[in-house]
């Protein structure tokens, strides 16, 4: 076959180091921008970028011409340095070092797109942590609690 025809959505999700809550109200609409102009650039075009005080989620299509890790690195890293330059309170800025990655169905695309943009609403009722772990086992992915989290 001389074409090759992709189509894939995920959903990734990753915490700043330590849940720190440093998506306050102040950046997070920027970081968010900032997050899926990273994805676009990477031809991995965003759906939807959210999350909330600890952590983000981004729905995006992933690329055919990159590997789901590589996004992450690049987003992970040029979001960091970026976040360090906008202000003292950021200067100690970390995400995590690992991330979820979880394959979306196209036709469900907007129930992921719908839990994204209702985080602040989710997470009275649910912490990070909790709903990572309900990701782990909806995805049925094994695991160690003592690597997930740093």
């Amino acid at each position: 076959m001389p074409q090759s025809l992709v189509k894939n959505y995920i959903h990734i999700v990753f915490s700043t180091k330590h849940r720190h809550p440093f998506i306050d109200a102040d950046i997070q609409d920027e970081l968010f921008s900032y997050l899926g102009g990273t994805c676009k650039n990477l031809e991995s075009n965003p759906v939807i970028v959210g999350g909330y005080r600890n952590h983000v989620h981004i729905l995006c299509m992933l690329s055919r011409k990159i590997a789901l890790m590589k996004l992450v690195e690049e987003i992970k890293t040029s979001s960091s340095k970026w976040m360090k330059t906008k202000g003292r309170q950021y200067e100690n800025f970390y995400w995590q070092n690992g991330y979820g990655g979880f394959s979306v169905n196209p036709k469900k695309t907007d129930v992921v797109k719908n839990y994204i943009l209702n985080q602040e609403e989710h997470h009275k009722k649910k912490s990070f942590k909790e709903e990572y772990r309900s990701f782990l086992k909806k995805y049925e992915i094994e695991y160690d609690e003592r690597y997930v989290w740093d």
